[in-house]
């Protein structure tokens, strides 16, 4: 078993451009999916902006970058990262959920850990640090 931690930036409206831009620095490949291709559009004028990015290149780097939407709080320079743990399974994700979200470690979830229509388990939660974290399990890649 292996997991990998990403650096995962909020943005407002601008997540695609700064992916193009990381991209130009550091070379790789953007993935990105939209409010609208996830079937999450909350507010139509939001529809095409990045609910789920990453610019990824075969030297190492990677950062995940979304539009928080205009319904959830962001200030700039305020909460502007998220950290990502990633991996394969299932058991493992819950396992660092569960220490990360125990009552008595002053924790808040945002999103509980469940299946979401990208992964096969998805979770968000603000530590006492007040750093946030996001954990996956991503569902096969069929495209």
């Amino acid at each position: 078993m292996s997991i990998t931690t990403v650096t995962h930036i909020n943005l407002r409206g601008t997540a695609r451009e700064a992916l193009e831009f990381y991209q130009s620095v550091f070379g790789g490949e953007i993935a990105a999916v939209t409010y609208r291709d996830a079937h999450s559009v909350t507010d139509e004028s939001e529809a095409d902006q990045v609910m789920w990015g990453q610019v990824a290149s075969a030297d190492g780097f990677h950062v995940m970058a979304y539009d928080v939407p205009a319904a959830r709080p962001l200030l700039a320079g305020v909460a502007p990262y998220f950290i990502s743990v990633r991996g394969a399974d299932s058991e493992e994700i819950t396992a660092y959920w569960t220490r990360l979200t125990d009552d008595g470690a002053g924790s808040t979830v945002v999103v509980p850990l469940a299946p979401a229509g990208w992964a096969t388990l998805y979770g968000m939660a603000t530590d006492r640090f007040g750093v946030t974290w996001v954990l996956d399990v991503l569902a096969p890649h069929e495209g």
